[in-house]
């Protein structure tokens, strides 16, 4: 229950940190209404599992073949999340979103475009990797391990599904991207205090 709720917490302030996943779901609330944005979200959600699948066959590589690399591995996924919590913290370059009226897109494009823009986006295999690393243990069971996987693609689903529905109206998508310094702020300092806590929790294995 205990590695359930890191995963949340860990996906949950990956999702809200500003990027282009947040960037499609904007754009198409905002352009062509609410529905796309969502239709946007789970091809997002369906994008995650791309990662999870080759993360599940690595790890299990790596735990059977060389448990000692698979312990390096843990660290350096530590430190990674340590150093996605400071690029966070210290970014000072807004948000920019295409907001401009296009035509009409059919909704399978659109769904398309959000699983293309997650699975082919190299930052989210290095999270999905660094964070699985740090629950995955050699005997946890691959239902276990699927579990984990449904619920950082529910967690996608749930937060740009929020802003899908947000979004579609100026005025809020208007006032989170204000405050967006607060925001980056505040998720990176409890990322960067998680990374360095479960790198520190690594250190003692090696």
């Amino acid at each position: 229950m205990i590695a359930l709720l890191a995963v949340a917490l860990i996906t949950l302030l990956a999702s809200i940190v500003p990027g282009p996943d947040f960037a499609m779901v904007t754009r198409n609330s905002y352009l062509h209404g609410r529905r796309a944005g969502l239709l946007a979200a789970l091809g997002i959600a369906l994008g995650v599992q791309v990662h999870v699948f080759y993360t599940m066959f690595g790890v299990a590589l790596l735990i059977a073949g060389s448990p000692a690399l698979f312990t390096a591995i843990k660290l350096a996924g530590a430190l990674y999340l340590a150093v996605i919590g400071w690029k966070t913290w210290a970014n000072r370059a807004g948000l920019v979103i295409d907001l401009h009226g296009g035509a009409s897109v059919p909704r399978r494009q659109i769904l398309l475009n959000g699983f293309l823009t997650n699975a082919l986006n190299p930052k989210t295999t290095l999270f999905v990797i660094s964070t699985y690393t740090q629950v995955v243990q050699p005997g946890t069971s691959l239902t276990v391990q699927f579990g984990y996987g449904l619920c950082m693609s529910a967690i996608h689903l749930a937060w740009f599904a929020l802003v899908a529905v947000f979004f579609s109206q100026a005025r809020f998508r208007m006032r989170m991207v204000s405050h967006q310094r607060t925001i980056d702020r505040l998720i990176g300092a409890v990322l960067m205090a998680l990374g360095v806590a479960l790198a520190c929790a690594n250190m003692d294995k090696l």
